[in-house]
């Protein structure tokens, strides 16, 4: 995406204290954005069924995250694989039930209500350039899933209760 190559880093778990931590914004246009994007999408290419990566993931406080939902069985609409920077929901709608998973919760999944479609304002690392995406289904529960790491947060604090938190059956 921007001709830097991606390094796979490390993907830290729950309960580290990274993940819940509000992310610093971010200047786009810095090398180590640049950097941190490559290298965020790397990581999510090598992990079998991720979606999505955040940079609290991989140990950094940050408000940077990468999503691909392409040939997903959920997917309606699809952006390719993007990553985005200071990203901020302005419109949701179309709320539902759907069951998430998350690689920082390695042995856990979890009901967790969401938009089926969202307006996302955010700006792309290396330009800067400011985007708005309008998207629905899978990739918009992958985008707000996304945004919550960014502000410290984790699916399993977006459950109704126990009662919808399971046991991960099949690991990808």
């Amino acid at each position: 995406m921007s001709g830097v190559a991606g390094r796979v880093l490390p993907v830290v778990t729950a309960p580290a204290t990274v993940l819940s931590t509000v992310g610093e914004e971010v200047d786009p246009t810095d090398p180590s954005v640049v950097q941190l994007a490559a290298d965020l999408v790397a990581t999510m290419r090598v992990s079998p069924g991720c979606v999505g990566l955040a940079a609290p993931q991989v140990g950094l406080g940050v408000q940077v995250f990468a999503v691909d939902v392409t040939g997903h069985p959920k997917a309606g609409t699809t952006h390719g694989a993007f990553v985005l920077c200071n990203a901020k929901i302005i419109e949701s709608s179309r709320w539902k039930a759907g069951r998430e998973g998350c690689m920082s919760v390695p042995d856990l999944t979890g009901d967790v209500k969401r938009a089926g479609r969202v307006v996302v304002s955010a700006v792309r690392p290396g330009s800067g350039e400011p985007v708005t995406m309008t998207t629905d289904a899978f990739e918009a529960r992958a985008l707000q899933h996304e945004i919550d790491h960014c502000a410290g947060k984790l699916f399993l604090d977006r459950v109704a209760g126990a009662h919808a938190i399971y046991q991960r059956k099949v690991y990808l």
